[in-house]
């Protein structure tokens, strides 16, 4: 009896001897991975601090082309009124033969930046510091027209012996639109359409990967004035 319970204490021990052995093997070699794979994660940091991989920035060809895609932007619009005045015959025979509108008119003039003008010279690109220059096209008016659905006639006074010219309306729809045309103009319409596209232009250079974005806005061109 005491001879095979001693064997069994041995054989015990022994196993008890095993499995402690095999779990600080298990755990040396646990905390070996745990060490090295900061040290391997710090080692790729070094080396990309030393060697950081180059950004390659578009070339001016790419640029205009990129900025020529937005085509004729525009980004802003106004919305006038105007109320005109036109006559004719006006005067002492004015009861008799003279010929008299109020005329109401809306109208809307939508001004932008023709970035298909867009030229390879007016584009500057510095790699080495990831710096890109481009030159707007100056701003312009896009569309100047009236609301028809909006614009009426107001009141009309006629004189006794006449029925009207019948272009006096026509007249005065003319006027209206260059009148609209004209107070966009004096409110800065232009500076605002030139400001609004820098915004827009440079929006889409940053998604290029530039760091640094420098947008020379034009002068905007006096209109050229219409027949």
């Amino acid at each position: 009896m005491s001879r095979s319970y001693g064997n069994l204490l041995v054989v015990g021990l022994l196993i008890i001897a095993a499995l402690t052995g095999w779990g600080i093997v298990n755990a040396i070699r646990e905390a070996s991975q745990r060490v090295t794979a900061p040290a391997a994660g710090a080692a790729t940091q070094v080396q990309q601090f030393f060697n950081p991989t180059p950004t390659i920035y578009p070339d001016s060809v790419t640029v205009v082309r990129q900025v020529r895609s937005l085509a004729r932007l525009e980004t802003v619009q106004y919305t006038l009124e105007k109320v005109i005045v036109a006559e004719q015959g006006q005067g002492l025979l004015g009861p008799l033969f003279g010929d008299r509108l109020l005329f109401v008119a809306h109208g809307q003039v939508i001004a932008g930046v023709d970035l298909s003008k867009l030229q390879p010279s007016d584009v500057t690109v510095s790699p080495d510091d990831g710096q890109v220059t481009v030159i707007l096209p100056a701003a312009e008016i896009f569309v100047s027209r009236l609301d028809n659905e909006k614009s009426y006639v107001y009141d009309r006074q006629t004189g006794l012996l006449t029925k009207g010219d019948v272009k006096l309306e026509a007249l005065a729809r003319q006027t209206a639109e260059e009148q609209i045309r004209q107070g966009a103009l004096e409110d800065g319409i232009l500076n605002v359409a030139q400001s609004n596209a820098a915004i827009v232009v440079e929006r889409l250079l940053r998604t290029l990967r530039f760091a640094d974005v420098i947008i020379v806005v034009a002068t905007p061109q006096p209109p050229t004035p219409q027949p």
